[in-house]
């Protein structure tokens, strides 16, 4: 999909808290659809020492996010014959770039696309926060850590910019999980805050007393500025809105 060119901005502030490169690409895209948005880095992305098993056992990898292919470091090398399911387009453009062949994409989810593979053993790269997996029978699952995500603080600028209505972007259950607890920690009123997330998963973690929390219909950025741009316009969700959870 193409954005609107040359849109006036919107003039409810929007928020991305996201890990770049992410940021940039979301605040770039955000001001292409007229959206007044704000970046704030609020987790920087580490790698971690991990030891690469040997491929032999594996049926293919498993990648829930685009950062193991920028953090995993010469470990991946080792596993470069091994096949990749990807969450998602991102997550299979990186692997692509990192030298790997992509196996299958999903939608909605790794837990999902874990429901749809078939019998065998697979190894799969994860953030040292990872959500657990409900593989069916047949499926074994080896996860090695290859990175980490250290948070920080809101930023006065963000508390600032979070006391009147606002709309913040959640692309992930971490950024879910560290907002929330920044918001009790600073006091901010949460009942003028929208949260628009990128997945089922993320709204479920976000607790309630939000104004309204609203989930993207696919899993891509595109469609989460947009349903922002439309929540921004609207006050409300498209159809996978959660509503008010006071």
């Amino acid at each position: 999909m193409t954005a609107t060119p040359d849109a006036a901005p919107l003039p409810l502030p929007v928020v991305t808290i996201r890990p770049e490169p992410g940021l940039s690409a979301t605040l770039a895209q955000g001001r292409a659809l007229g959206l007044a948005i704000h970046g704030f880095a609020l987790f920087e992305s580490q790698p971690v020492d991990w030891t690469p098993p040997d491929p032999k056992p594996y049926t293919a990898l498993l990648a829930g996010s685009a950062a193991l292919f920028r953090l995993g470091g010469p470990g991946l090398e080792a596993l470069h014959t091994l096949p990749v399911h990807a969450v998602g387009e991102s997550t299979a453009q990186a692997a692509r770039a990192a030298g790997f062949a992509v196996a299958g994409t999903g939608e909605g989810g790794l837990d999902v696309l874990v429901g749809q593979l078939p019998p065998g053993q697979y190894v799969r790269l994860a953030g040292e926060a990872h959500v657990p997996l409900h593989p069916a029978p047949g499926v074994e699952i080896d996860t090695r850590v290859v990175y980490r995500m250290a948070t920080r603080a809101f930023p006065p600028d963000l508390v600032h910019l979070l006391a009147p209505p606002a709309l913040v972007l959640l692309h992930s259950g971490e950024a879910a999980r560290h907002f929330a607890a920044e918001c009790r920690r600073n006091r901010i009123d949460r009942s003028a805050i929208m949260l628009a997330c990128l997945a089922p998963r993320i709204a479920e973690m976000v607790d309630t007393g939000w104004a309204s929390v609203a989930v993207a219909p696919q899993r891509s950025d595109f469609a989460l500025l947009a349903l922002a741009r439309q929540m921004c316009q609207t006050g409300l969700g498209r159809g996978a809105d959660r509503g008010n959870k006071r």
